[in-house]
Order: C-alpha cells, then structure tokens, then sequence
C-alpha cells in the first residue's frame, strides 16, 4: 500500500465486503488488491472497506490485511440474512454520508443485486460485470472494462459526473492479494435506522436445493466443448473430474445446447477461473472461452485437430479422440490413486 497523508478531503475507494452466514466471499479480498493498485494511480486516495450483517466483526481484521485502512461496520439482527431493503438502505446511507469516490462490488447473484440498488438510490451510474479496472491517466477517474455484444468486444466505460463511480467485478477475474499478517486499520460501527416492521419481506424459513456449484475457485477443472458431442460424454468428463477431485466446465456452446446448466460455463459471457489445472477436452479455443480461463497454472488441451487455437495456450496437449484419452486418464489417475 502506497505511504500517503490522508486528509478529510482524500478520495476514498470502497469496497463491499460480502458475506453469508458469517463468512466472507473471497471476491471481496481481490477487489480490496484491485482497490490497492488503483489507489497507486490516484495520489492521495484511501481503500476502505463496507461491512453489513449480524455478529460479523471477526471479519473486519480480514478485511486490514488485505488492504483495508478503514471499515465502515453496520451490525444489526436486521441484516443477519440478505435482504435487499435494509441492505440497500444502509450502505446508500453511509455513501451520502462518507461520500466515496470509487465503490466496488463483486459480480455475485447477491452483489449484483445490491450494486443496482446503491446506484438507484445515489443517483450515479454502474458498470456491471468487469473485467479490468484501471484509472484513466488523464482525468483521473476509474476506467472500468467489460464485455459487450455477446462478448465479441470490449468496452471501457467513465463515469464522468456523478459519484460514485461504481462497477460490479467477477470473481476470479483480479489475482487474490497476499494478506499482510500485521495489518491494522480502523473500525467505525454506523447505525440502520429500520426496524423490522419496516421490512416488506420475511423469510419464514429455508428450503435447501441443490448444492450450487462453485467452479470459480476449483483447483482442477475438467471441462468439455463442442467436441464432446453430446451430453453422454459429460459423463465421461465427471468420471474423470471425480478421480482428479476437481469439477466438470464447459464452453459456451454446450450451455446453448443444454447439455450442461449455466454454473458450468467458462468464458467471456460466463465463469472466470484460475483453477492448478485445466483439461480442455474438444475445445476449439476461441477467445471468448480462452479469457475464462487464461489464468490458469497449466492447461492441457485434447482436440482431434491438430490446428486447434487451444493448442496455442496450452502447456501441453494430446491430439487424438477424447474418447479414447479420457478414458486412458482415468485409468491412470485412479492407478496412481491406489499406488499402482
């Protein structure tokens, strides 16, 4: 973190640290680095940190050690489970009070939902879905990136007149920061001033589904493409996932054929990953796909042309029949598995 004198005056970069049931979402650590490394481009500046829930002050310290000087903490039995009303009441509070510069959110199902909130209710715009953050060198104000056009471009957007300038981020999309152990930084608790009677929804209790898949933060990713065929051969894919440990991730044209739900999907109008591994199997490599998951620390590409764009990025690759590989990786995976 830059060494600087902060005045009342110093802009602040804020970012909402999100949570459930008490544990933090790991997007808000990478957004904090993310804030960090803007406020180097923007002399003077403070990242700070907004905290809501109930009983959740064990996360603040997190919060310092990843970057945090400051965290505007509002504890209330109200906010012990999200709800979009005093949830959007009380951070669009401490914006008009604390008047931040920069506000970022993380691109989940609960931080989109509460970005367009804040932003409706300051009045200021809202960049949504990015995928790179930087300052514009001239004026000096946040330069958010994001996909448009079904991925096919990208666009950078200002925010010129109004405050704050606020973008949602996609998980996996900045590096997590390395937390600083000794890390301190300031605490100031805020008040909500609703009450339950104010509240226009309840939840009267929770129905567990399915378990949502996390792909995001997967260590091993086992995912398929057009290739595959059908969605006969995801079960090929799983097979091989399970012995690994890891997850099944598809592209985007499997989604669009149904063969796979949208929590599998990797790439520009999907997931980002940074998974130890990446088997690409019947992926072509177009660059919507490729953006997904260029992170990765080794990719291993199968795909029966020998020309394919995958073979490009990857650090090692099998041209042959996913068919016939998969299978042989399987056996071999389980073989070490059982010290053969």
């Amino acid at each position: 973190m830059s060494e600087h004198v902060e005045t009342p005056s110093s802009p602040r970069i804020w970012v909402f640290i999100e949570q459930e049931e008490g544990k933090p979402h790991p997007v808000s650590w990478e957004l904090l680095g993310a804030a960090q490394r803007l406020a180097t481009e923007l002399p003077g500046s403070v990242v700070e940190g907004v905290l809501l829930g109930h009983d959740v002050a064990g996360i603040v310290p997190l919060a310092y050690r990843y970057g945090a000087r400051r965290v505007y903490l509002i504890d209330a039995p109200l906010l012990e489970v999200y709800r979009n009303l005093p949830y959007g009441v009380g951070v669009s509070n401490l914006v008009t009070k604390y008047q931040p510069e920069i506000f970022l959110v993380g691109a989940t199902t609960l931080g989109r939902d509460l970005a367009g909130t804040i932003a409706t209710r300051v009045r200021t715009g809202l960049t949504a879905d990015c995928t790179e953050l930087a300052i514009d060198p001239k004026q000096k104000i946040l330069a958010a990136t994001r996909p448009t056009f079904g991925g096919n471009l990208m666009a950078t957007i200002l925010c010129r007149k109004h405050r704050p300038q606020m973008a949602t981020v996609r998980p996996r999309v900045l590096p997590m920061p390395e937390p600083l152990p000794e890390a301190d930084g300031e605490l100031l608790r805020e008040p909500l001033d609703l009450n339950e009677s104010d509240m226009p929804v309840r939840r009267l209790r929770l129905i567990p589904g399915k378990e949502k898949l996390n792909i995001e933060y997967a260590d091993i990713i086992v995912a398929g493409g057009r290739g595959v065929g059908g969605p006969k051969g995801f079960t090929l894919l799983g097979e091989l996932a399970d012995a690994l440990g890891g997850v099944v991730g598809a592209s985007r044209p499997v989604i669009d054929a149904g063969w796979l739900g949208h929590d599998h999907q990797v790439g520009q109008t999907g997931k980002t990953v940074r998974p130890k591994l990446y088997i690409a199997a019947g992926i072509s490599g177009a660059v919507q796909h490729v953006v997904g998951m260029n992170g990765t620390d080794f990719i291993l590409a199968i795909n029966t042309d020998p020309h394919a764009p995958i073979f490009q990025i990857a650090n090692a690759g099998i041209v042959g029949d996913l068919y016939d590989v998969i299978p042989e990786l399987i056996r071999q995976v389980k073989g070490a598995s059982n010290g053969q």
